[in-house]
């Protein structure tokens, strides 16, 4: 017999969908300080996967910790209100399930090794192959996180230090990762200039490691390539074709978000940031700086000249350069009577290396034919630091069911449910997620497919959306009558090949 409901909601007009699920999350930071955390409850998220991009903060010691949170302190903040008990990926999972006093958090999270991390702590920041040694202790790494929990391991391979690592380093690694039944997440080599080709290293790489591959915020940007949507398909569908076991994600909007510093060329990032700043200072390394960026297009820049007014600075960390939030370096540069690179260098050097950017370089038509995909799944890519940050940390999931499905038709309605449900579950190895089915979890959304929408925008990008009344994680509501609940329902999910302590 059927248990007896304790509470019946009056669902009449409304979608019931299984919970949403965040394939790239960078909420790493704010899940520990912020119980309400409605940016992504109220989306319907009850899932999210982090440790992207390559940079993370487990596993650590204690010099590592603190060059990464200098690292990725426009992705997260600095971490000063943060206690960082853990070192491990398995502390970081233990500490995500006890914090609040042993609540847990606002939703689900699984986490990716990063990259990156594990060769700043094996190797530092020289620009050169891994030993035997150290590529040794990077595969033990590898291998104690994933006995731990994590779900597979990601890179940022236009970021130091994990851009200095050889295809032949990343398949030994991967082919830790697949062991364990994980999957390799790359940021890869280039979205602009070279991105088929960035591509295409990626799934050879995978195909030698036999490793499942999931291709982060799956864009073609930059003019080179626009209408090249169709050249990406092809060469994912040929390998699909032979068995590769492939999966991707995207956000649907064409501006994509990260720091400053990251359009530098990678020597100027060797050493890490102190010595990035120490270049900066430097007229003459500065100079040389410059002429990449604007002239050579510099690796952080996918190797294409930067475009200053297509970079907008989203946020600071340093209260007194504020008023360059929400304009352009190109307008900045002008308001002042100065050349974009003067007004950049000031903010990389002021701002210690905190500035957060939304970059204005993408195709709408590449955004829809590459959401059509059958493998791809739905991902925010949302940072959440900055007074400016992109609409997509509040409103991807509401802006695909809203816009694109109900407005657009790029997708049905349950096309789109599945985009965010079920396949990322499935890439995910997670057996009781993804659908509404007797035994799986109650991860559960109840969205009103008539008005569902995101409100978050460039202009007031923390609006949270409409049309999502109720969000249930573990049958317990986060979200009631479309309001937050007090609720913290959220715990880590560790990885399928994550072993019993």
């Amino acid at each position: 017999p059927r248990p007896t409901a304790s509470r019946t909601v009056d669902a009449d007009g409304l979608a019931l969908a299984p919970g949403f699920i965040d394939m790239h999350a960078h909420s790493d930071l704010a899940l520990l300080r912020d119980p309400d955390h409605s940016a992504k409850a109220a989306q319907g998220v009850t899932l999210e996967v982090l440790g992207q991009d390559g940079m993370s903060y487990a596993p650590v010691d204690d010099r590592t910790l603190a060059e990464v949170r200098r690292s990725i302190t426009g992705w997260n903040g600095d971490g000063s209100d943060i206690d960082f008990d853990w070192r491990t990926v398995g502390g970081y999972l233990d500490r995500l399930d006890r914090n609040f006093g042993g609540q847990g958090i606002a939703v689900n999270a699984a986490y990716l090794i990063p990259q990156g991390t594990v060769r700043m702590y094996a190797v530092g920041w020289d620009g050169r192959p891994a030993t035997d040694a150290e590529l040794a202790r990077m595969k033990e790494l590898v291998d104690q996180g994933m006995r731990e929990g994590a779900v597979g391991m990601s890179s940022g391979l236009t970021y130091t230090p994990g851009m200095y690592a050889d295809d032949a380093e990343l398949t030994e690694l991967c082919r830790v990762v697949a062991r364990h039944g994980g999957y390799y997440c790359p940021h890869h080599r280039s979205y602009g200039a070279g991105a088929l080709e960035a591509y295409e290293e990626m799934v050879q790489l995978t195909h030698n490691a036999g490793c499942a591959l999931h291709l982060a915020h799956a864009t073609m940007n930059f003019g080179v390539n626009k209408g090249k949507a169709p050249d990406l398909l092809a060469l994912l569908d040929g390998a699909l074709a032979t068995g590769a076991d492939i999966s991707l994600d995207t956000y649907p909007y064409t501006p994509g978000c990260t720091t400053l510093v990251a359009m530098l060329p990678s020597w100027a990032s060797e050493g890490g940031p102190e010595s990035v700043l120490t270049r900066l200072a430097d007229p003459d390394s500065a100079e040389k700086i410059r002429h990449h960026l604007e002239v050579l297009g510099s690796d952080g820049c996918h190797g294409v000249p930067i475009e200053w007014d297509t970079i907008e600075i989203s946020g600071v960390s340093a209260p007194h350069l504020a008023e360059y939030v929400g304009r352009t370096v190109e307008e900045s540069a002008r308001l002042r009577g100065e050349e974009p690179w003067v007004t950049a260098r000031r903010l990389l050097t002021q701002d210690r290396l905190g500035t957060t950017i939304l970059q204005h370089v993408g195709h709408e038509e590449n955004v829809r034919q590459i959401m059509r995909h059958p493998v791809h799944t739905g991902g925010s890519d949302g940072i959440l630091q900055g007074d400016k940050p992109h609409p997509r940390a509040y409103g991807t999931f509401p802006q695909y069911l809203g816009r694109y499905a109900r407005e657009l038709g790029i997708l049905s309605l349950e096309e789109c449910v599945a985009h965010l449900t079920s396949r990322p579950a499935a890439r995910l190895r997670l057996a009781d997620r993804g659908l509404v089915r007797e035994g799986y979890r109650a991860d559960l959304v109840l969205f009103d497919p008539e008005t569902v929408a995101a409100g978050s925008t460039f202009e007031e990008p923390r609006t949270l959306p409409v049309g999502i009344p109720h969000v249930l994680i573990d049958g317990r509501f986060v979200i009631e009558d479309g309001k937050r609940t007090s609720v913290l329902a959220g715990r880590a999910v560790r990885g399928a090949g994550a072993t019993a302590a």
